[in-house]
């Protein structure tokens, strides 16, 4: 355990607070795009934007706004060299197998990198994990619902079972956002919107996974 991403808890307990950007700063970019390929170029915008924000630090990126695979094969070389990736969608070991098999495209080793899984984290997933990537890249996990709210099973009909729930930018200046992620079963926004981001990053068929 080496911090957390909850500020007042950091302060209140005097650990480190530690975190990477959110899904927030790309929906905004993107809503406020005026054309497809402002759009399309806006998860990447956010990024140099953030690079110059912060001076170089802080480089981790959340590739799964518009989808991973779409985001990594158009992504610019720069990005490659950033500190690592957090996996926040989808299944968790694919997507940790994607990123390997782009830093290797990319000339870079992956051994040298960072991997925060972060999506509905347990113990067994956790060690599952870990005992298939360690080695192979640096792996850490922002573990969160389950680890401060995990009563599942403990009464009938799992009445206790932690819900999804988050918070996002619904609009930016009147324009709807819009968050297409690695599950579809998480995608947020005017089904108009979804099917036209869908179609600007080529996001194909997507696997759903219970949120």
């Amino acid at each position: 355990f080496i911090g957390t991403s909850n500020c007042r808890i950091a302060m209140r307990r005097d650990i480190e607070a530690i975190g990477t950007n959110a899904h927030e700063l790309p929906m905004v970019y993107a809503a406020l795009a005026d054309t497809d390929e402002d759009l399309r170029q806006a998860p990447y915008r956010v990024l140099a934007d953030w690079h110059e924000e912060h001076e170089g630090n802080l480089r981790i990126i959340l590739p799964d706004t518009y989808g991973t695979e779409g985001f990594l094969e158009h992504a610019p070389d720069w990005l490659a060299r950033w500190t690592g990736i957090r996996i926040d969608s989808g299944d968790p070991a694919t997507g940790a197998e994607t990123a390997i098999a782009w830093w290797k495209s990319r000339g870079e080793d992956p051994r040298d990198k960072l991997v925060i899984f972060s999506d509905g984290l347990d113990t067994d997933k956790i060690e599952e994990l870990h005992a298939r990537f360690v080695g192979r890249v640096k792996v850490s996990f922002g573990w969160g619902t389950l680890l401060t709210n995990d009563f599942r099973g403990l009464v009938q009909n799992d009445g206790l079972s932690p819900f999804s729930l988050v918070c996002k930018a619904v609009s930016a200046e009147g324009r709807p956002t819009v968050k297409l992620s690695d599950n579809p079963n998480k995608a947020m926004g005017p089904q108009s919107e979804i099917d036209r981001y869908k179609r600007v990053f080529d996001v194909g068929d997507q696997q759903a996974r219970a949120v």
